[in-house]
């Protein structure tokens, strides 16, 4: 490939790589390709030298058995990864038979991912729960939160196998999320600040009668931050708290997709890519998603605009570098006397195990470290077994 420099005077020169291949070449040859104001007939004809031009060396650079032979040509379809399901959410079909649309892609989903779950009336809203064991179990209950852009479902496996153990548990998908209600804005009260979130939580743990102190459990970015800024509002009614991994200190890098969330269109249009949340949960794992559990995790963001304008609301409302601080200095030593286990998945590509390492170093009394090899950003969606182990023995056994 090749790159030219169109400019008209008195206008500086614009350069329009198309590659970082192409920003060597251009470089390296020192070639500028340019035509100035005239007819339409003849800037037709500057583009068409100039396009012919391009080729012509892009043919030559692929022949000549350069380095350049090892960088990928433009992909307009770029931003699907390498994952079957993401790459059916466009229409690629193999044969004309098979073309789609999201109306088809929706009828062959719209069934899956809903284990254990039901719709809760709430105040204004119905909040879709997954419950499993029942209050008449043993032991005590947990309350399962979840963080942005995911909902509950990557809790299914770790929650049945905890009620196994006897343990009553619940895990709602957040407001905005999933496949509970999404409050539109300026149609609705709900405006997506951390207040609201916490209210309708409040709200909710009354409706489905959770006595306290309950067990909880809270994993990743945005609402699962809600989740631990709440428990410091309500200390009396946690019993333990295990967090899975989360930011959890003013040192916590923000991923590439909130920071998007907060650019003023960039935002809108990220918030409405339907395989959004799927591509995040496998940036951040060592692994890649089953089809079948990655057609849940589009599911929401494919059947309605909702989720992603919810998202967008909420990244633009929190002040995240602020409420990382809260958490790390809430639960530091002085301030935070319950049990804390933090299990962290160590091949995390979002926040590194310095952040876990440093947030015990504030609590070491209180907060019990359990790194989980094999695990990434959600080590309940990689490695539910290694969860269950750590859940487990720390609710029973630790003081």
């Amino acid at each position: 490939m090749a790159s030219w420099t169109l400019f008209s005077p008195p206008c500086s020169p614009v350069t329009l790589p198309t590659s970082s291949a192409a920003k060597t070449n251009a470089a390296g040859n020192n070639k500028c390709y340019c035509f100035w104001r005239s007819s339409s007939s003849e800037k037709k004809r500057a583009i068409r030298r100039i396009i012919t031009k391009a080729t012509k060396e892009g043919e030559s650079s692929s022949s000549s058995g350069s380095k350049d032979e090892e960088t990928p040509g433009f992909n307009p379809f770029g931003f699907v990864n390498n994952n079957p399901s993401s790459r059916s959410a466009i229409q690629l079909p193999d044969l004309p038979a098979d073309d789609g649309n999201v109306g088809q892609m929706i009828s062959r989903i719209e069934n899956k991912g809903r284990e254990y779950g039901s719709y809760i009336k709430s105040g204004e809203y119905r909040w879709f729960v997954r419950e499993t064991g029942s209050a008449d179990s043993r032991l005590r209950t947990i309350v399962f939160l979840h963080g942005a852009p995911s909902h509950s479902y990557s809790y299914r496996n770790v929650m049945s196998q905890m009620s196994d153990a006897g343990f009553h548990c619940f895990a709602p998908d957040w407001l905005g999320f999933g496949f509970s209600d999404k409050p539109e804005k300026g149609y609705d009260d709900f405006d997506f600040t951390e207040n609201e979130f916490h209210e309708e939580l409040d709200k909710l743990l009354d409706v489905l009668e959770v006595k306290s102190p309950f067990f909880l459990v809270v994993q990743g970015f945005l609402v699962g931050s809600y989740g631990l800024t709440w428990a410091l509002k309500n200390p009396s009614r946690i019993s333990k708290l295990a967090i899975l991994n989360s930011p959890l200190t003013a040192s916590s890098p923000l991923p590439g997709l909130f920071q998007q969330l907060r650019i003023p269109l960039l935002g809108e249009f990220t918030a409405q890519n339907a395989i959004m949340a799927e591509r995040f949960i496998e940036a951040g794992s060592p692994y890649v998603l089953k089809l079948d559990k990655a057609d849940v995790y589009r599911l929401p963001y494919l059947a309605s605009s909702g989720p992603g304008f919810a998202l967008l609301e909420a990244a633009r409302k929190v002040n995240f570098k602020d409420i990382s601080s809260r958490i790390g200095a809430g639960f530091s030593s002085g301030s935070w006397d319950k049990p804390v286990l933090v299990a962290w998945g160590i091949s995390d590509k979002y926040l590194p195990q310095s952040v876990a390492e440093e947030f015990q170093k504030g609590n070491p009394n209180v907060v019990k470290l359990q790194m989980i090899e094999g695990a990434g950003h959600m080590p309940q969606e990689d490695w539910p077994e290694k969860v269950v182990d750590a859940l487990r023995y720390f609710f029973l056994n630790y003081p």
